[in-house]
């Protein structure tokens, strides 16, 4: 259940015991990392799913007004320094599991994201006309979301005040979006045609720094460091907002928050094939009149088509689904007391 009383209550980490709680925001700072190396995954919707969202937007919400309670700091270093080994460790592969194996993988995002659903309805039946409308609201949102689908090539630019302060934007964009359920902060990152500069920069970070090459790992903060302090921004701004919010409108903002998610899933239909594109397709704004600008289509970029998926994958791809379910209901559970 989500308890808030007013807009300066303290978050209730009494709700779990200490070790629980430490294991729920390890998971879910892991399960946050790794969707924000998806477009189309929520970061929130991980933290809802595993059942800590309240705990972690009003402990961000306490920090940036300068209040400290041990409880509240541990669960916060759990979750960002799981996030941060998370988005270190696997985003070469996680790319690479999207080329080859991208409908099982979405699959299994489809069943972790529905996951949280039960988590909120718990909190909201019986359901009224606030939580319907609120419901419906976030829905829509997301489908519009999901229909813009922008196609971009990757545009990293030279270090500079005018690139940095663009990182710097991108990632409080990302931050802010990554804290709500249902929004895709590495989406939000395609749309303003810095994911793949960003993704790049952590890849080679990481791997420079496991080889030792220091010197290679430092040219990587050019990108980390403003975007990094865009990310602070926007969730500390968001984690505020939304603790507002659930304090003052909690149905309205939890119903939201349930249409965000249910939403979220339009946009990760597992069932498509990437099209190269043809001289005379627009991406970005920009028409490919050559092959020269056909060429410079980072493959990522390109547009995908429905197909129609065989006996086989539809079977597979709906016990990923009930797998990912099982597994963020089940991380749900974590710490809960028993009656």
């Amino acid at each position: 259940m989500i308890r808030t009383n007013s807009s300066e209550a303290p978050v209730d980490v009494a709700l779990f015991r200490g070790e629980a709680l430490a294991v729920r925001s390890i998971v879910g700072g892991i399960f946050m990392g790794l969707a924000n190396l998806v477009p189309g995954i929520s970061g929130g919707t991980m933290l809802l799913a595993v059942g800590i969202y309240p705990q972690f937007i009003g402990g961000v919400a306490e920090v940036s007004i300068l209040r400290f309670r041990p409880k509240v700091l541990l669960m916060l270093a759990c979750v960002v320094g799981a996030a941060a080994v998370a988005i270190a460790g696997f985003a070469g592969l996680i790319g690479t599991l999207l080329d080859q194996y991208q409908w099982a993988m979405y699959s299994l995002f489809i069943g972790l994201t529905l996951g949280g659903v039960p988590i909120l309805w718990l909190a909201l039946r019986p359901a009224d006309g606030t939580v319907v409308w609120s419901a419906v609201v976030g829905v829509v949102l997301m489908a519009l979301l999901t229909a813009t689908n922008p196609e971009r090539i990757g545009n990293s630019g030279e270090p500079g005040l005018a690139a940095y302060t663009i990182l710097a934007v991108a990632g409080f964009s990302g931050g802010a979006a990554m804290i709500l359920p249902g929004m895709s902060g590495a989406y939000v990152l395609l749309v303003l045609g810095q994911y793949r500069a960003i993704l790049d920069a952590v890849e080679m970070g990481a791997d420079a720094a496991r080889a030792g090459e220091w010197a290679i790992a430092a040219q990587s903060l050019h990108v980390v460091v403003p975007v990094g302090i865009g990310v602070v921004l926007g969730v500390v701004g968001v984690s505020n907002l939304v603790k507002v919010l659930l304090a003052r409108y909690q149905r309205a903002t939890l119903g939201l928050l349930l249409g965000l998610l249910l939403g979220a899933v339009l946009g990760l239909w597992p069932f498509t094939d990437p099209v190269a594109p043809q001289i005379g397709d627009i991406i970005r704004g920009v028409e490919l009149t050559t092959l020269e600008l056909v060429a410079a289509v980072d493959p990522e970029r390109y547009h995908r088509v429905l197909f129609a998926p065989s006996f086989w994958q539809v079977g597979g791809g709906l016990a990923l689904v009930l797998l990912g379910f099982g597994v963020s209901w089940g991380i749900s559970h974590l710490g809960k007391e028993v009656p």
